[in-house]
């Protein structure tokens, strides 16, 4: 199998054994399928803590292009890891899970139940499976690398990995310039390949006492108008001002921008970032900015499908939107099935 975690950093200090943490609730799926409503349709009922598990919405900044909750939604029911990150941090799995376990632990001690959501699988696989015991790469390494290959293009820099660590190299997009990158670090700092850190058994970071797992995956015809109508409520809500709030915030980020440097500006990542800052630069119009944006954030969809059918079968696939009228009262009575047969 092609591990999902490849390139990630590890948590330094992980325990020998799974954490035991209070019931958890996951909600995986498709961007766009209504994922945060129904988490916090289902807190409600349960009086529960919604906990963010999406990379994107991880950051401070852009909280209309990543499709946070709204401030008057987290005043509803508590609201952990949302807008946590700045625009220069990257949201590796490794970081999340050193933020979310500490997370788990309070609300176990408080006894609420968690509503864990968000569309990045990669974290939810990792929770419940574990991380390549990968070891830690010094700071010192990192920023040399960094400055090395500074001018290299992501491109070029795979075809250079796949010539010295080529099972790594077959896993990863020739654009994936942060896991490249990673790759090379391994590399560096242990003399011996990333693929082989990642045969080494994993284990789970938490233990707990329930756990129910659902995946919103919509089929496509639903998805695709549900993306094309968030962009455009997005857009109608202040998206493009927002990126231009950010730009003026951080002179140097229109420059990553059309660099392509990612790597400086994490933040970058964001769907419709670049292409909307390539509006505000006058290298784009709006209208086809959007139509990008839409197609990129379709595809992304597509591979969000394929990893929770793939890799994350803990997940019970449920094939409609979730605002879909009952699903959250279904659930809740699942849930409570669930902690009586504890």
């Amino acid at each position: 199998m092609t591990d999902p975690t490849a390139g990630e950093n590890a948590i330094g200090g992980e325990p020998d054994t799974p954490v035991d943490v209070g019931p958890l609730c996951m909600i995986g799926g498709t961007t766009a399928s209504g994922k945060s409503a129904l988490a916090l349709a289902l807190a409600e009922r349960l009086g529960g803590v919604v906990v963010n598990a999406d990379s994107q919405q991880l950051f401070a900044d852009l909280p209309i292009l990543t499709a946070r909750p709204t401030a008057a939604e987290e005043a509803r029911v508590p609201h952990r890891l949302y807008g946590v990150l700045g625009p220069r941090a990257q949201p590796s799995v490794g970081r999340w899970l050193a933020l979310v376990v500490p997370v788990l632990r309070a609300c176990a001690a408080e006894e609420r139940p968690v509503i864990l959501v968000g569309g990045t699988g990669l974290y939810l696989f990792a929770l419940l499976r574990g991380l390549s015991p990968i070891p830690e790469v010094p700071a010192a390494l990192r920023a040399r690398l960094l400055e090395e290959t500074r001018a290299i293009p992501t491109a070029e820099l795979h075809l250079r990995l796949a010539r010295r660590d080529p099972a790594t190299a077959a896993k990863l997009r020739p654009t994936d310039r942060q896991r490249i990158l990673r790759a090379f670090e391994v590399l560096e700092a242990t003399g011996r390949p990333l693929a082989l850190f990642q045969a080494a058994p994993r284990r789970p970071l938490v233990r707990p006492r329930a756990l129910l797992g659902v995946a919103l995956v919509p089929p496509a015809d639903v998805t695709g108008p549900r993306i094309a109508q968030r962009l455009t409520r997005q857009l109608a809500e202040g998206a493009l001002d927002e990126v231009a709030e950010l730009a003026h915030r951080e002179p140097e980020l229109a420059d990553a921008a059309r660099a392509g440097r990612t790597d400086l500006f994490p933040i970058l990542k964001v769907h419709g970032c670049r292409e909307l800052l390539a509006v505000l630069d006058g290298r784009a119009v709006l209208e086809a900015a959007g139509a990008e944006i839409a197609r990129q954030v379709r595809s992304y969809a597509k591979r969000q499908r394929t990893f929770l059918r793939t890799q994350l079968p803990e997940l019970a696939p449920v094939p409609a939107p979730g605002e879909t009228e009952g699903l959250a009262e279904r659930l809740a009575r699942a849930w409570d099935e669930r902690l009586r047969a504890r």
